[in-house]
C-alpha cells in the first residue's frame, strides 16, 4: 500500500479557517434554534453565505464553474458543519445531488443544474429509501415506464432529507426486472413541483426535516435520466459512498465538539465542593473518548483517500470499514458525553443531547454498523 499524505495543503488550511470562521460568526446554538423554525427547517440566508464563500461549488469541475476540489475539501467542510450542528442541506445538495451530476450527468444536465447548485438558487433531495428496502440500494419497487421518448414514474419514497424544500428530486426507479434485481435501476431528475408529486413533511429526531414523497404518474422527458436508465446501480453506489465518506467526516466534527463540550463541563461542574473533572475515573473516561475520536478521525481520512480509488470494490470496502469504526466511536463518545453531563444532558436545552441525536442518525444513514461490518466481511476483511 502506498504511503498516504494526511497533511493539509496551504489552500486546504485556508479553506478550513474560512469555513470555521463563517460558522463561528453565524451559527451559535441560539441562531440554530431560529433557523430550525424556517420553512423546511433551515436558513436561506446561511445557504446564501455558503454560496458566497464558494463552498457550494467546491467539488465541481472548473469547466462547470466549480473549484475542482476533491474528497479532502469535502471532508474539511463536513467536519466543520458537524461541529456547528448545521441544518442546511449540504449533504443532500452538494455531495449527493452534485455527485450524481459529476459522476453521471451529461454535459447538458451539468449545464442545466450545476450553476444553480453553485450559486445557491437550487437545492436537491435524494428520494431513494422505500418501505422495505432497508439499506439495499438495489431494492427498488418504484417504477419508471417508457412513454414515447420519456418516462412515467410511480411509487413511494420515505425519509427524503430536504424533501420539503428541494427544488429538484433525484429519484431511483426500476425500468425493468424484479424488485431486488441488481440491474434495471435508473436514476431520474424530477422537478419537485412536477404534477403527480405529493409530499408529507416532518422533523426528524436530529432536528432536520424529511418528507415521504409519492409519485403518481409523474411524466419526465428523456433528458431526465442520469446515466444509463437500465443500469444505474454502479453510479448510485459511487455517489452513496461519497455520501458515507461525508457523513464520516461530519461525525468526526460532532464527536470532536462533544468531547470538547464534555471536558469543559466536567472542569466546571462541582460535586462535594470540587470540579468533577478532578475525579480520576472521569479523567480516564475522557481519555477513552479522546482515543475513540482519534480512531474515527484516522478512518475518516482513510475513507476520504479511498473515495478517489478507481477500483469500485476496494473503494466500497474501505468506506464500509470507515463507517464501522465511526459507528463504534460515535456510540461510545455519544453515550459517555451524555453520562458525564448527567441529567442535564437529556434536556433539549443542552447542546450535548443534540450532538448525540445527530450522531445516532448518522449511524443509521446509508447503512448502520452491523450492515457495513457484513460488507467488510463479505469483501474479505480489511487489507
Amino acid at each position: 500500500v502506498e504511503k498516504m499524505d494526511f497533511d493539509l495543503s496551504e489552500e486546504q488550511r485556508l479553506l478550513k479557517e474560512s469555513v470555521d470562521g463563517l460558522l463561528t460568526d453565524s451559527y451559535d446554538f441560539d441562531a440554530r434554534k431560529k433557523y430550525m423554525k424556517e420553512k423546511g427547517g433551515w436558513s436561506k440566508a446561511v445557504w446564501g453565505k455558503l454560496a458566497e464563500q464558494g463552498l457550494l461549488g467546491l467539488p465541481f469541475a472548473e469547466a462547470d464553474g466549480g473549484f475542482g476540489a476533491g474528497g479532502v475539501e469535502t471532508m474539511i467542510v463536513m467536519e466543520a458543519l458537524g461541529k456547528a450542528l448545521v441544518l442546511e442541506p449540504y449533504l443532500a445538495t452538494v455531495v449527493i445531488g452534485g455527485g450524481f451530476l459529476r459522476h453521471g450527468g451529461s454535459d447538458a444536465q451539468k449545464a442545466a443544474y450545476v450553476p444553480a447548485i453553485i450559486d445557491g438558487s437550487k437545492t436537491f433531495a435524494f428520494a431513494q429509501l422505500e418501505k422495505n428496502s432497508r439499506y439495499d440500494l438495489h431494492d427498488v419497487a418504484t417504477s419508471a415506464k417508457k412513454k414515447g421518448s420519456g418516462w412515467v414514474i410511480d411509487g413511494e419514497k420515505f425519509v427524503v432529507l430536504n424533501g420539503e424544500n428541494a427544488d429538484e428530486l433525484i429519484v431511483t426507479a426500476r425500468t425493468k426486472g424484479d424488485r431486488r434485481d441488481k440491474t434495471g435501476v435508473g436514476v431520474f431528475l424530477v422537478p419537485a413541483n412536477a404534477e403527480g408529486v405529493t409530499k408529507k413533511s416532518y422533523p426528524t429526531q436530529d432536528s432536520l426535516h424529511a418528507a415521504d414523497i409519492t409519485f403518481t404518474g409523474v411524466e419526465v422527458g428523456a433528458d431526465a435520466a442520469i446515466g444509463n436508465p437500465e443500469d444505474g446501480l454502479a453510479l448510485i453506489e459511487r455517489v452513496v459512498d461519497d455520501a458515507r465518506m461525508a457523513l464520516c467526516a461530519e461525525a468526526v466534527g460532532l464527536m470532536d465538539e462533544s468531547l470538547k463540550t464534555t471536558v469543559e463541563y466536567i472542569k466546571t461542574r462541582k460535586q462535594f465542593g470540587v470540579p468533577i473533572g478532578t475525579f480520576q475515573s472521569l479523567q480516564h473516561r475522557a481519555s477513552d473518548m479522546f482515543v475513540a475520536v482519534e480512531q474515527a478521525r484516522s478512518m475518516s481520512m482513510f475513507a476520504t483517500m479511498a473515495s478517489d480509488f478507481d477500483d469500485a470494490r476496494e473503494r466500497a470496502k474501505a468506506i464500509a470499514a470507515a463507517k464501522v469504526q465511526i459507528g463504534k466511536s460515535l456510540k461510545f463518545v455519544g453515550q459517555q458525553s451524555i453520562q458525564l453531563h448527567g441529567g442535564i444532558g437529556m434536556t433539549m436545552e443542552a447542546r450535548i443531547g443534540h450532538y448525540f441525536k445527530r450522531l445516532t442518525m448518522i449511524e443509521n444513514t446509508f447503512g448502520d454498523t452491523d450492515y457495513h461490518l457484513r460488507r467488510v466481511t463479505d469483501a474479505g476483511g480489511l487489507v
